[in-house]
């Protein structure tokens, strides 16, 4: 063990990463203080060098075996071999790592993106999985549920030139198609919930560094998609109405700690356009941020639905260009201090 690892805590159990179950918070703050006194690990007020961990909808919707939209990868397996290292990685590392910020993609049945919110000329809604582009609209193909209008409380007038004008902007703008998905991370459902053994390993490192973490809800925009927790896929309605801004506060915040692992699903999803959109804000700053932005490629996993869609290689492409413009991909099983830049 180097200088700068610590061992794993008798409390975590690699088994259970990919299962339900409930962490005693009280068991789990004293042996979080025991394992501060043991090892002398100090307050992260004090550290002299700031290290934020980025956990991008680290939620059971999207990482447990079983669950809505279970990111499987190109394994079968992806998102749950995933958080087995990522804990491994949060607690071998519990001395670096100063600060924990969670997103968690919140929504309500009735969005954009899920089935009940379309119908087609026979009054059917679209199959998960179903991509819903321009032509479709105007074609009739799919249309907006005559109830959606009343449920949200909106005229079917608008409504029908808002999707004419969400589905554009985002051909316009290399965003994916529309996609409807399976309902998941339904606000107060279980599959909302970040992954036990993650919220385990969040709570721990909180008491054993006296370390507060922070959580940031984005998806509950019934209009929009909203990937990135730095803003939602399209801002403007048909109007120039806004629909949502850029979490600016949040960017400089990020972009204000020494160095930003970051790791999370989906790769070719959520945490995509989240660096994206991160590398979007560096290129207006100073690029030189970038390379204090570290991605654990073996913490995250691509949207892959055997026979139906596979974002693999569009996922790989997208750290291609991130290290291109200097962030760096490292392995969460390779110390951090021989990570390329990192001085510790």
């Amino acid at each position: 063990m180097s200088r700068d690892e610590w061992p794993l805590p008798p409390h975590y159990d690699s088994g259970r990463t990919h299962e339900i179950w409930r962490p005693d918070s009280g068991d789990l703050a004293k042996a979080a203080a025991d394992w501060r006194r043991m090892h002398d690990l100090q307050p992260t007020a004090a550290a002299a060098q700031r290290i934020a961990l980025l956990l991008v909808d680290v939620q059971n919707s999207f990482c447990l075996p079983g669950f809505e939209l279970f990111v499987g990868g190109s394994t079968g397996n992806g998102a749950a071999e995933d958080n087995r290292r990522l804990c491994e990685f949060i607690y071998r590392n519990i001395g670096l790592i100063t600060h924990i910020s969670a997103t968690m993609d919140t929504h309500q049945p009735i969005q954009i993106f899920h089935p009940c919110f379309w119908i087609d000329q026979q009054g059917r809604h679209p199959a998960p999985f179903t991509l819903i582009t321009t032509e479709d609209v105007e074609r009739q193909r799919w249309a907006v549920d005559p109830g959606v209008s009343a449920a949200l409380e909106m005229e079917p007038d608008y409504l029908h030139r808002y999707v004419l004008h969400y589905t554009h902007t985002l051909e316009e703008g290399g965003k994916y198609d529309l996609t409807i998905w399976p309902y998941h991370v339904l606000l107060g459902s279980l599959g909302h919930a970040l992954v036990p053994s993650v919220q385990e390993a969040i709570f721990f490192h909180s008491l054993a560094r006296q370390a507060q973490p922070t959580f940031h809800v984005k998806g509950d925009n019934p209009l929009t998609e909203h990937y990135s927790v730095l803003g939602p896929e399209v801002t403007t309605g048909p109007e120039g109405e806004q629909m949502g801004a850029r979490n600016e506060s949040f960017v400089s915040r990020l972009l204000g700690f020494d160095v930003v692992v970051v790791a999370g699903q989906a790769k070719s999803h959520c945490l995509a356009w989240t660096i994206d959109d991160l590398l979007e804000e560096i290129e207006l700053r100073n690029r030189r941020l970038a390379e204090k932005i570290y991605l654990l490629e073996d913490c995250t996993s691509p949207v892959v639905v055997p026979g139906v869609m596979d974002y693999a290689d569009v996922a790989d492409a997208a750290f291609r260009r991130f290290e291109q413009c200097g962030m760096k991909i490292v392995r969460s099983t390779e110390p951090m201090h021989r990570w390329p830049g990192i001085d510790l």
